[in-house]
């Protein structure tokens, strides 16, 4: 999309709505004192002072950012030193009705106002000594003031005085023999949040507690829990010994005394017991429905709706296992996992008996509705000028073979318009508007469906599942030609961890063929003597393509989770596709050599594929986090294919609102590609590659709850496999030796809206640099002489120069607003 930017005309109108907002504001702030009582003030601020020991000097940056956000209650907001909220509050009125429109405006656009009270000042600084304490600053102190003005309003001034910070020279767990429990509490150890070297902070303490409780959960210690364990801290070490630093403790954690017994017990599985929450016969005896255990494990089933196999397979614990807080967690997870029920709840009881170490544990289940329809509507907009809408319509049976299995029946209709640009120079939108429609059907099951596979649930991580899904497409480019697409899946999906998660597809098949040409429009562009040969030859392939690919993929997940109060996150992912050598050896040859084998007349596609993405994040502090990307992926087509073009939908495409935001969607590429204006007014941005490459970075800041900025900046492009002067997008396109130089660069400005349930996102960009610069010759001086044997002289691809906010027609072919919902990576 493309935005304008507007400027005040005069200088007099500037000085004059200047003058006017502060009339307002003047006004204003006398409306909102007169509803301040007498004696009071509106608290309207605060700020912090930190002032480091003058002899120790410790380090205190961040320090004073930390201690305000403690600082509680908030206090009003102002513009410019106007309270406007609390004019808003008072302006709306007392609202008659709670539930009522005034009330909802109240609550948005006003808030109540905040008196200040040196009370409130008081207890804050004494939050901010407790805080610093908690962070290894032992011995500081705080204090505060309040401020007054002559508008009732007053603002809050606190100083720090802050000593030394402790670190940590050694932890120690104290146990007072050798029991199993305690030889069980020092293993904890080996994963300590505690380092040497790192300051003492309550948060780390506290972490370690609950960290330690779920170790010793998952060997048994049922009962366990942080609250049994206590940290001491000796600080006086460091005048002890005069080898040390003086700001030194070592740290001893031990169990309390006073801790039960229970606690410190191992305790086992005795019975496992599933109630399916079936309306049947329920007013039975449940020990009458419940059907025998197997592998451990009772189902109580009156309605007979589930095999119980599933149940086995998704419950880890077995009678006599040692109670596991993983396996408990997994069991529930795979439970919820089967989307087969509205929830899943479970609860532990210890067997009534003398020092019984044993557990009984039942899950209570509540059927999701077996049917059901769901209609979504959706709507687009796209940085190439096209927007549309999509309807689908999904019917779903749940458990359709009682065993959890789950049913999907969808179709679809949806369409793109071209909504500015082209509509003038193309009236009648003739390709560049597109309509689909189709049907897709998918049957899931919770398991491996292989012969002789069995599911070890104590063993595996998460069910495997299973997808059958058959789709049916036909996409229509208006006016011009359909491509209808069929295509069968056979899929497994895994993972041994919530972590990383494999997905493999043994059995790809796709049959695509175009049809419905537009002979006499293809003619016509033919003729038209503007019209690029590249260009047409390209469509004359992309109209007259029919093929099969029967083939296999793989792809990876690799999510690893952080270690606790680390500022580092990263994702890694790729696949692996390729297709055609099985159905190649089926083919018979081609009566023509140049031509590629076919099966049932319709040829092969051979190809590979491979992509691979990084990503990483770094918190710099609450508010602002670097997100990073790299994307690198290359297809190729080779054997019976490798005269062939691949499809679109196996290739690359640069721009858009999840890429290189500078440039719009298609457009860009491949290499030093530029299309003609002929072309885009004709077919619109319609660039692919076969080799991709793109970093993106952005810096995201949190301005408040709900409103975020960014600042992003885009680098890559896409290229061609091969290519020559008659084939493909030319010789500039292809991947080569200096590829670097037909690098795009882009950045610009982000806001997103976080509502929680989905991000809002706008993104303004612009381009930093232009690669078909590379081969686009510069402008030469008119009244310099010729010479013909001078060397050509091409553009500066790096645009700098050429960027003027003021100028209309290069904000239009600059400015790329990008709209789109969700974070870009």
């Amino acid at each position: 999309m493309t935005c304008s930017v507007k400027f005040f005309k005069s200088k007099k109108m500037r000085i004059n709505t200047l003058a006017f907002l502060i009339i307002c504001v003047l006004l204003n702030s006398c409306s909102v004192q007169k509803y301040v009582p007498e004696g009071q003030a509106l608290y309207v601020g605060n700020k912090v002072k930190v002032q480091a020991d003058t002899i120790t000097k410790p380090n205190v940056s961040d320090l004073a950012d930390n201690l305000e956000s403690i600082i509680k209650p908030a206090p009003n907001k102002t513009l410019f030193g106007f309270p406007w909220k609390v004019w808003f509050y008072y302006f709306i009125g007392e609202p008659k009705d709670e539930g009522g429109l005034r009330s909802w405006f109240r609550k948005k656009l006003g808030e109540p106002p905040i008196y200040a009270s040196q009370r409130i000042v008081d207890i804050n600084a004494k939050n901010m000594v407790s805080f610093m304490d908690n962070e290894g600053y032992y011995k500081s102190s705080a204090s505060g003031k309040l401020n007054y003005s002559k508008k009732k309003t007053a603002t809050a001034e606190y100083e720090a005085y802050v000593m030394p910070r402790y670190f940590i020279n050694e932890i120690k767990f104290v146990v007072p023999d050798s029991s199993t429990f305690n030889k069980d509490l020092v293993l904890t150890n080996k994963n300590t949040y505690f380092r040497k070297g790192d300051p003492i902070r309550l948060d780390v303490a506290t972490a370690e507690r609950v960290r330690i409780d779920q170790e010793l959960k998952g060997k048994g210690y049922y009962y366990f829990n942080p609250d049994y364990l206590i940290v001491r801290v000796d600080s006086t070490i460091g005048r002890q010994d005069s080898t040390m630093a003086p700001q030194q403790v070592n740290l001893y954690l031990e169990v309390k005394k006073e801790t039960a017994q229970t606690a410190l017990k191992q305790y086992y599985i005795n019975g496992i017991f599933v109630n399916t929450g079936t309306n049947e016969d329920t007013s039975a005896d449940s020990a009458v429905n419940r059907g025998p255990a197997r592998r451990g494990i009772a189902v109580t089933d009156p309605g007979k709706l589930y095999k119980r196999r599933i149940f086995y397979d998704a419950i880890g614990f077995r009678k006599g296992d040692l109670y596991n807080n993983k396996t408990q967690e997994l069991s529930l997870t795979r439970l919820v996992n089967f989307s087969n029920f509205k929830f899943v709840k479970n609860n532990f009881e210890l067997v009534p008996r003398s020092d019984s170490a044993l557990l009984n544990v039942t899950y209570e289940l509540a059927p999701l509705k077996k049917k059901s329809i769901q209609t979504i509507l959706s709507a687009s907009t796209k940085s190439n000028n096209l927007g549309g809408s999509q309807i689908d319509v999904s019917w779903k049976n749940r458990n359709f073979l009682r065993g959890a299995e789950i049913l999907t029946l969808t179709a679809y209709y949806g369409f793109d318009i071209q909504l500015g640009g082209n509509r003038i120079e193309n009236p009648n939108r003739v390709g560049n508007e597109f309509t689909r429609y189709g049907a897709r059907a998918a049957l899931s099951f919770p398991r491996f469906v292989i012969p002789f596979y069995r599911v070890r649930p104590e063993k595996s991580q998460v069910l495997p599942k299973t997808v059958l899904s058959l789709n049916y497409e036909n996409r229509v480019q208006k006016g011009f030609y359909t491509t209808t697409s069929i295509r069968a899946d056979w899929a497994y999906v895994w993972s041994k961890s919530a972590q990383l998660e494999h997905t493999l597809t043994p059995i790809a098949w796709n049959y695509v063929r175009t049809g419905n040409v537009n002979t006499e429009l293809l003619g016509r562009i033919a003729e038209n003597p503007n019209t690029n040969p590249l260009d047409l030859y390209r469509y004359f392939q992309l109209i007259d393509q029919q093929f099969f690919i029967m083939g296999s993929n793989y792809n990876i997940s690799f999510r690893p989770k952080p270690r606790p109060f680390s500022k580092n996150q990263f994702i890694l992912l790729g696949g692996v596709d390729y297709g055609g050598n099985l159905l190649s050896l089926l083919a018979g040859k081609n009566k023509v050599d140049s031509l590629p084998k076919e099966f049932l007349k319709t040829p092969i596609l051979q190809f590979a594929k491979f992509d691979g993405e990084v990503r990483y994040y770094r918190t710099i502090n609450s508010k602002i986090k670097w997100a990073n990307r790299f994307i690198g992926g290359v297809a190729i087509p080779f054997g019976n294919s490798r005269t062939m073009q691949l499809p679109q939908f196996k290739q690359y495409f640069a721009g858009g609102s999840t890429g290189l935001r500078a440039f719009r969607a298609r457009a860009l590429g491949p290499g030093a590609y530029n299309p003609d204006t002929t072309s885009v007014r004709l077919f619109g941005y319609n660039a692919f590659g076969d080799i991709r490459l793109e970093f993106n970075s952005e810096v995201r800041v949190k301005f408040t709850d709900i409103i975020n900025g960014a600042v992003f900046v885009d680098a890559g492009n896409i290229w061609s496999y091969r290519g020559s002067a008659e084939d493909g997008y030319g010789a500039e396109s292809v991947f080569k030796k200096g590829f670097l130089n037909q690098v795009a660069v882009g950045g610009g400005i982000g806001l997103r809206l976080d509502f929680s349930f989905l991000v809002f996102r706008l993104d303004l960009a612009t381009p930093f640099r232009k690669p078909w610069y590379t081969v686009t010759p510069a402008d030469s001086d008119p009244n310099a002489p010729f010479d013909p044997d001078a060397p050509v002289q091409y553009k500066n691809p790096w645009v700098f120069k050429e960027i003027n906010f003021g100028s209309r027609t290069w904000r239009k072919e600059n400015l790329v607003l990008n709209i789109a919902v969700g974070l870009p990576f």
